[in-house]
């Protein structure tokens, strides 16, 4: 049987593992109040969103915002003239690439290529490693939008930033809670979730951590859905419901093709999340297929990591 039959992948909607009773545990609030002081979004990404988001905001407020960090703006046109987008000529100045693209893919370029500072360094930790972590983010970001865009959903220019930071609060546990965050990944095996572990070790779960930590961000309140409700997409009621399963459905996709935010699948499927988005199992694997040339054309986005050491 391959990968998305019936019998081979777990249901999901597990519940919450109670926390431990330990004192001398950090709680979620201090947490996201260490992260809110000591570690936070590059300020070029926050004004990009925050200019982005703005219906008041023109093409010459975006281009000014970006403009002010060389090495985004060298990016920012080095993917628009990659491949990937198909241009007959060149372009030559942020300008033209914010009336090309438009303010929702610059947006989504600028959140990459700054995001991807956040994984450069770390050792690997058994299975998890920061490289694998940004691999699998970037990819079910893709992976988000194309789901999306098949599924003709509305609002889709936002899948895939919200596939892109689904998994923000992993790395943010590392690099803030990293001895915490050694002692979960040492827990993981495939009979309980990532989400399960860390609240038995924690009292909290990266989905938490990523939603609190990115609403201080001021991050979109479409992505914010995606980011704490991913993992359990059924608990989520509101105008996102499509896109937290568009997310849910490609994290599963990633996670069974060995593209892992931890280094082994604990992701479990949602079937109410196939019933949403009116996909059947044989249809997984269509989307599971035809990721590696999306995956291939989108290279450029991987490079970031490299460019950022």
């Amino acid at each position: 049987m391959g990968p998305f039959s019936s019998n081979s992948v777990r249901p999901g909607g597990e519940a919450p593992a109670a926390p431990g009773t330990g004192d001398s545990r950090p709680t979620l609030t201090d947490t996201v109040s260490t992260i809110d002081g000591i570690s936070s979004l590059p300020l070029v990404a926050l004004r990009v969103m925050e200019v982005a988001g703005d219906p008041e905001a023109s093409a010459a407020h975006l281009k000014a915002v970006v403009e002010a960090d060389p090495s985004l703006c060298s990016r920012v046109l080095r993917c628009v003239n990659s491949a990937s987008y198909g241009l007959r000529r060149g372009v030559e100045d942020l300008g033209q690439a914010v009336a090309y693209l438009g303010f929702q893919q610059i947006r989504d370029l600028a959140i990459t290529a700054t995001v991807s500072g956040l994984f450069r360094s770390g050792k690997p930790i058994h299975t998890y490693q920061r490289t694998e972590l940004w691999r699998h983010m970037l990819s079910v970001g893709i992976c988000s939008r194309m789901i999306a865009a098949r599924s003709r959903l509305p609002g889709f220019e936002n899948a895939f930033l919200a596939g892109l930071l689904h998994d923000i609060g992993i790395i943010l546990f590392d690099q803030n809670r990293h001895e915490d965050f050694r002692h979960v990944i040492t827990q993981l095996n495939t009979s309980r979730t990532l989400c399960e572990v860390e609240r038995k070790s924690v009292g909290w779960d990266h989905t938490e951590l990523g939603a609190d930590v990115g609403a201080k961000w001021k991050l979109p309140e479409t992505v914010l859905s995606a980011i704490r409700h991913h993992h359990e997409p059924t608990r989520y009621r509101g105008p996102d419901e499509a896109l937290v399963h568009c997310v849910s459905i490609a994290n599963l996709i990633c996670s069974v093709k060995d593209i892992t935010s931890v280094g082994v699948n604990l992701v479990r499927l949602v079937p109410e999340s196939l019933d949403a988005l009116e996909l059947s199992r044989p249809d997984l694997k269509i989307l599971a297929e035809d990721l590696d040339a999306e995956i291939e054309a989108n290279q450029h986005l991987f490079d970031f990591h490299r460019e950022s050491g």
